[in-house]
């Protein structure tokens, strides 16, 4: 993929659409999801380089953060929760207590 391609697929891809999804109403309340998304790319090649020796590529992580609420003409944030993320950094906290512990009962 050439460098100008990469950077029009970018250009595309790199909107408000992609953080903010589709309003979705029901009963008279609109919830808007949002999304944090991080992504970067990079390229080479150029004029000292072997015919066909350039390129480029990007990547784009996304995952969701929470909603706008739109009820009776008040927004309202609503936080998305991680359940996954909050079960591990139980689970760490719990095995690094155990380890302090441990090496205090040894001392």
């Amino acid at each position: 993929m050439k460098l100008e391609q990469v950077a029009s697929a970018a250009r595309r891809i790199f909107s408000a659409r992609l953080v903010y999804g589709d309003p979705v109403e029901r009963d008279g309340v609109v919830v808007i999801p949002a999304a944090a998304v991080y992504g970067g790319g990079g390229g080479g090649g150029g004029d000292g380089a072997p015919a066909g020796r350039e390129g480029a590529g990007f990547g784009v992580i996304a995952r969701p953060v929470g909603a706008f609420v739109v009820r009776d003409g008040a927004v309202t944030w609503v936080p998305a929760v991680d359940v996954t993320r909050l079960g591990l950094a139980a689970a760490v906290t719990v095995v690094a207590l155990a380890k302090i512990l441990a090496k205090r009962a040894g001392s």
